[in-house]
């Protein structure tokens, strides 16, 4: 798909029908973003195991800080939020705080879960065996915010999208007339 501003403003016309109802963007955004940060921290703690100086473990007074402390701390700032933003009768503002809100709670629920084996054993399990419960928890609660599921339209529209502009590049940026029936 070219990047034209044609082809930007259908795909924001696609974003728009497909998240009509604002609950429904919500999850999607918060889901995009729990995919992402889990992804991104895994990336990380990965890199500080291998050795990577320039990434390091955040420590205070000698006391190691997971990364489940920091994102227990983005969820009550959501939560907070979500206090702050309930029914204010303020449509405009409260969408951008809605949709700003939906993606720290993904980034704070990925940031706790991918830590879960720490709940569990009450002790950092993150490298060995019981570590395994952190990726199954984090599947789990994947499964229940799916991209697909909560955006299902969306990808739809835009894979459609992807599919017609392909059929008509490859026609030489002719469109198809159909003759009058």
């Amino acid at each position: 798909m070219t990047n034209t501003p044609v082809h930007r403003r259908r795909i924001g016309d696609l974003y728009r029908r497909s998240f009509r109802e604002t609950r429904r963007e919500r999850l999607f955004i918060a889901s995009i973003a729990f995919f992402v940060a889990f992804a991104i921290t895994r990336l990380i703690t990965h890199a500080i195991r291998g050795g990577a100086t320039f990434l390091g473990n955040l420590s205070l007074h000698g006391q190691h800080v997971h990364h489940l402390v920091w994102g227990i701390l983005l969820l009550l700032v959501v939560g907070y939020g979500w206090m702050l933003q309930v029914d204010t009768g303020q449509k405009d503002s409260s969408l951008l705080l809605g949709r700003i809100l939906a993606a720290v709670y993904g980034v704070g629920a990925a940031l706790t879960l991918d830590e879960f084996a720490l709940w569990l054993n009450l002790r950092d399990v993150y490298w060995e065996r019981q570590g395994r419960a952190s990726i199954d928890a984090v599947a789990l609660f994947g499964a229940l915010v799916s991209a697909g599921l909560w955006g299902g339209r969306f990808i739809r529209a835009i894979v459609r999208e992807g599919l017609r502009v392909s059929r008509v590049a490859r026609r030489g940026g002719r469109r198809r007339t159909q003759a009058p029936q």
